[in-house]
């Protein structure tokens, strides 16, 4: 049974920056760095209808397993974008995120829903954890500090 969760964090900086961080492919990388290691992913920003078939390996250490991300949709003027992955385990992760303006700056909303079958509470919790552990990385990128 699939389990949906939702991360949000706030960053003292204008929405579209954040935008531009959040869906930025060599961004990804560095902030999942030594965490998660991908292989194949493309450069530059998220667009709708990206198909990728890449290769992801846990800690950079554990071995490669292939991976499937599609971007199912991805506007730039709202700020909002969705994907649907699979593989590694996972039947289906849909990630749905969108970046919010605040009185501060910018909100960051990442809603997931998570299919692995028996393991999905064990998917569920990794999620959880590597969508905060890019918080302190996307600070220091945003010239946030951390």
């Amino acid at each position: 049974m699939p389990k949906t969760i939702q991360i949000i964090h706030d960053y003292a900086v204008p929405p579209k920056k954040l935008w531009d961080l959040v869906t930025d492919y060599d961004a990804l990388e560095q902030v999942m760095k030594g965490i998660v290691s991908y292989t194949g992913t493309p450069s530059g920003q998220l667009q709708a209808g990206q198909k990728m078939d890449i290769e992801v390996s846990l800690f950079g250490r554990l071995p490669k397993q292939p991976y499937y991300m599609e971007v199912v949709s991805c506007n730039h003027d709202q700020m909002i974008a969705q994907s649907f992955e699979r593989g590694a385990g996972v039947k289906s992760w849909r990630h749905n995120m969108h970046v919010t303006p605040t009185k501060t700056g910018s909100r960051l909303t990442d809603t997931i829903e998570i299919d692995a079958g028996l393991m999905t509470p064990i998917f569920v919790l990794w999620a959880r954890f590597i969508y905060k552990a890019r918080h302190k990385p996307r600070l220091r990128l945003l010239g946030l500090g951390e």
